[in-house]
């Protein structure tokens, strides 16, 4: 199985601005398949913007709203999948939400975050209730968290587990925790052997300042590809026979005991 080629586009377009945000993925997505790329994966509620405030509610749409339209759209034109963030509205509950659409435009999975981070996203967001979310892309098995959702180990081994070899994660991480997409990240990929496209904002919006530094890890620990701190554009390959090798290899989820771990829950 050839290696997935995958895009990730480090920016926070314009907050509050869909049209533009809609613009700059479109971009995106067109020098992505130029440089091959089957999968473009945009940052946490790339769509609408992070720090919104009370833009919040009047800018979330359904899963098939507008949005989700446009960015089929955006998929069906340059042949390739395309994972991007946006405030999903489901009756009165506003969700910090993440869709895969696929290269025909189809919708292949949606993702509500579990985890929701700080006083700002739990004033407007409901927080999501289904851990394992999984949708295949060339054969390749993906899963989708958002951003604080993979700072949770279990999260990414509940993954492991369920077989994801992909695990894509839009975020929005802000100062002071660039260790976070440093070491942590890099960290997950190794402890449950798998691929994790971490892709966050950058500069500043509101009382918050984003770190950049996304990254594409790989089962060994090792950063594949990795963004600046401004606005960036990168690409990494996710090799299905390398992590088949690593997983042969590396003996983590062969070893486990859970009967020892059960009092975790």
């Amino acid at each position: 199985m050839p290696p997935l080629r995958t895009a990730l586009l480090q920016s926070s377009g314009r907050p509050g601005a869909v049209a533009e945000n809609l613009k700059v993925l479109d971009e995106a997505a067109a020098r992505a398949a130029d440089a091959g790329a089957r999968l473009l994966v945009s940052p946490e509620l790339f769509l609408t913007g992070y720090a919104v405030g009370d833009a919040v509610p009047e800018l979330a749409e359904p899963a098939d709203g507008p949005g989700a339209r446009a960015v089929a759209e955006i998929a069906v034109r340059h042949g390739l999948a395309v994972l991007y963030g946006y405030p999903e509205r489901d009756g009165d509950r506003i969700f910090n939400a993440a869709q895969l659409v696929g290269p025909d435009g189809s919708p292949l999975a949606g993702y509500r975050k579990t985890h929701l981070f700080g006083p700002f996203e739990r004033k407007w967001f409901t927080p999501g209730d289904v851990p394992v979310v999984q949708a295949e892309l060339d054969g390749v098995r993906i899963g989708l968290l958002i951003c604080y959702d993979v700072e949770f180990p279990e999260n990414v081994r509940a993954h492991a587990l369920a077989g994801t070899e992909l695990l894509l994660v839009p975020t929005a991480l802000m100062h002071p925790f660039p260790f976070v997409a440093e070491s942590v990240v890099p960290v997950r990929a190794f402890e449950s052997q798998m691929y994790i496209a971490y892709v966050n904002r950058t500069g500043t919006e509101g009382e918050f300042e984003f770190t950049g530094l996304s990254c594409l890890a790989g089962p060994d620990g090792t950063v594949r590809a990795r963004a600046g701190r401004g606005d960036d554009f990168v690409l990494g390959d996710v090799d299905p026979e390398y992590l088949t090798a690593s997983r042969a290899a590396n003996p983590y989820l062969r070893d486990r005991r859970p009967a020892l771990y059960r009092s975790l829950a």
